[in-house]
């Protein structure tokens, strides 16, 4: 909020706010997805498997996938020592797993931020794949001695936190963003394009911001080299056919 609340006051208002994305905004979200038959990532807090499983098990009987985003958001890997983050890691892949069915595969940090041994954490604890990386345009294996990961770029140019929460652009905004970059990756660079679309069921499950994803959705569908893959579909792709260089050395 632009008048944020004195120190130790509870914001009552925020609660409110965020609380929105498993009451109404991830179902409107659901329904987008479901009408065009795309199967998405769900990133989620393994809290919420304690506050409303219904929601996470609804989602997978439409065929998304679930991973996992740490416990909560204030529970950020960098923050923890080893013992604490290995408990966290544990906790959150448990509650997801019940409500969900199955064990989850994959991992994003809440600020995107690990901390320098997570994907060794990740890797011990059986996930085989995170998003916490922003160093290349296409996904690559990490290697550790518990296993392989692959790490997923999590692209920020089209997402509802920074563009609208952040910078109060409206959603129109990042329908031209995730437009003009599509129209350039698919004419102008020679490698095959990967372009993440962000959406937060509090932000853009609203119908302000949930009818930009739907024209994202369509310009996307327009294009029959566009694939729209679950990040486990990625992974798996990244698996079979092996990274993409990253360019020089």
């Amino acid at each position: 909020m632009g008048n944020p609340l004195a120190a130790g006051l509870l914001d009552t208002q925020a609660v409110s706010w965020s609380e929105y994305g498993w009451k109404e905004g991830i179902w409107r979200l659901r329904d987008i997805f479901d009408g065009n038959g795309i199967k998405a990532t769900v990133f989620t807090s393994g809290c919420l498997a304690e506050r409303a499983a219904g929601t996470i098990t609804a989602l997978v009987e439409s065929g998304h996938e679930i991973a996992a985003h740490s416990y909560a958001q204030d529970v950020v890997p960098v923050a923890l020592d080893e013992p604490a983050e290995r408990e966290n890691i544990a906790r959150c892949g448990e509650l997801l797993a019940g409500a969900a069915g199955s064990r989850v595969s994959g991992w994003l940090s809440p600020r995107c931020t690990p901390s320098p041994r997570t994907g060794k954490l990740l890797a011990e604890a059986g996930y085989t794949w995170h998003a916490d990386c922003f160093d290349r345009d296409h996904p690559y294996i990490e290697r550790h001695e518990a296993g392989d990961l692959v790490a997923v770029p999590f692209t920020m140019e089209v997402n509802d936190l920074p563009h609208y929460v952040r910078y109060g652009n409206p959603a129109d905004a990042l329908v031209e963003t995730f437009s003009r970059t599509l129209a350039w990756l698919r004419l102008r660079d020679p490698r095959p394009g990967h372009l993440d679309v962000t959406v937060h069921a509090h932000v853009s499950g609203r119908p302000y911001a949930a009818r930009a994803l739907a024209q994202m959705i369509e310009i996307a569908m327009e294009h029959a080299d566009v694939w729209i893959p679950t990040h486990s579909d990625l992974v798996d792709w990244t698996l079979a056919n092996g990274h993409q260089p990253a360019g020089p050395g």
